[in-house]
């Protein structure tokens, strides 16, 4: 019998980095998801192939039982010690998975460009629970890390808010469409930020940063109830002012769109993947001719 799961992908709008550590984030899961589809072979073994959203197979293994099971961690970050890392931890959750004589064909589909980061391991990882039937957050903290936002996104259809409450996820669902979403827009630079190696960076530079987390969680709170295009930019715009001074790194529009009348957001890690652009005329020019061609819409984004 074959299964066939689906997990939605993600942008952190508000908090990041400072979600880590309890600070409330504002997040959007995208129109953009992951698919996984298992069904039964023979042997002790799971085919896997990963196949980007033209189709085009970007990983392919075949992974026994026993590899899984004797998995030790190690320094090697290859695609398949991370596939075989989190299979791990998901038969640590539930064994029962490989006690059968049978294996398994998998194959997971992304319908958004790999290199774009709206969600690559975290669909993974919400599909590969749903699949076992075990907690994504738990397979997320035991496996690859982070705060859980991304999860959060992958299980719901709406904007929501994340907190970690005493290392515990916190997830309500918010409505978020104001008025003015005709001018957000998303614009792709051209390169993949790792997560992983964000964070651990994050912490390695982390100072005290408990006066922080008030400023963040009432700009996030703000930015939710914003009624005009003016206070929402001044929002966004004071988000980066203090996460540019907490990270020792400038913003975003400084570094690379000083000349762009509008407000200019990272989301997620910075220096990579998307930035959310607010102006009240069509950007695509603009970014295209800084040689940006990847601008899509929020109605074209946003779940």
């Amino acid at each position: 019998m074959e299964q066939t799961f689906y997990s939605n992908g993600k942008l952190l709008i508000t908090g990041e980095y400072l979600v880590l550590d309890g600070a409330k984030a504002l997040a959007l899961p995208t129109k953009f998801g992951q698919y996984l589809t298992v069904s039964s072979v023979e042997n002790q073994e799971i085919h896997w192939t990963s196949l980007d959203n033209d189709k085009s197979i970007w990983f392919q293994e075949t992974i026994s039982f026993s590899e899984i099971i004797k998995y030790k961690k190690s320094e090697n970050q290859s695609v398949k010690s991370t596939l075989v890392e989190i299979l791990h931890e998901a038969f640590l959750l539930n064994p029962k998975f490989l006690n059968s004589s049978e294996g398994y064909r998998i194959s997971t589909e992304l319908t958004f460009p790999k290199l774009w980061g709206l969600g690559t391991s975290s669909t993974l990882i919400n599909n590969i629970s749903q699949w076992l039937q075990i907690d994504a957050f738990l397979l997320l903290k035991n496996s690859f890390g982070g705060s859980g936002y991304d999860i959060a996104c992958a299980q719901n259809n709406t904007a929501i808010l994340y907190q970690l409450e005493n290392g515990l996820p916190k997830v309500e669902k918010v409505n978020f469409n104001p008025n003015f979403t005709d001018s957000i827009y998303f614009v792709y630079l051209n390169k993949k930020q790792s997560s992983k190696t964000a964070i651990e960076n994050y912490y390695k530079n982390q100072k005290n940063l408990e006066a922080d987390f008030p400023v963040i969680n009432e700009i996030t709170t703000a930015v939710l109830n914003s009624n005009s295009l003016e206070e929402f930019c001044n929002l966004l715009d004071k988000h980066e002012e203090v996460m540019s001074k907490i990270l020792e790194l400038p913003a975003v529009k400084d570094s690379l769109f000083s000349d762009f009348d509008g407000t200019i957001k990272s989301l997620g890690a910075w220096g990579g993947d998307f930035v959310m652009a607010v102006s009240k005329e069509n950007p695509t020019a603009y970014f295209e001719n800084k040689g940006y061609k990847t601008i899509i819409s929020n109605k074209d984004m946003i779940l």
